[in-house]
């Protein structure tokens, strides 16, 4: 029992206490030249936000990760339909555009009031 050292506080000049065993080693400059801080700034990704209210409300990990996997799939998948619907709809209205002019073109009495009840409807639509 005479080999046991006794515990050794100091007290710091910050005016803290410590074990001496837990001060931090004293570096000596080998240098002169003065280091260089490499630091890396990340911001966060939106998803983060996402998995931190998730986990915090009890679903579990595999929940969350596969929200922000399909997630952005999800959002691709309903931008590549709606580009769909937009280059159909386009397609229509030159197709509608197209029979329009060409049944105005044959004439004839038949023709232009075909043409002028597809306006009226047109109109009526907007």
């Amino acid at each position: 029992m005479s080999n046991i050292e006794p515990v050794r506080i100091v007290q710091l000049p910050d005016g803290t206490y410590t074990y001496v065993d837990h001060l931090p080693a004293i570096q000596a400059p080998t240098t002169a030249v003065p280091q260089v801080v490499h630091q890396h700034i990340h911001q966060a990704p939106p998803d983060r936000t996402v998995q931190r209210i998730a986990l915090g409300s009890g679903i579990g990990a595999g929940t969350v990760a596969a929200g922000v996997y399909f997630g952005p799939l999800l959002v691709g998948a309903l931008t590549a339909i709606a580009a769909n619907l937009a280059i159909l709809a386009f397609l229509a209205a030159v197709l509608a555009w197209g029979v329009v002019s060409v049944v105005k073109s044959i004439g004839g009495i038949d023709g232009k009031a075909a043409a002028k009840s597809l306006a009226k409807t047109r109109k009526r639509r907007r």
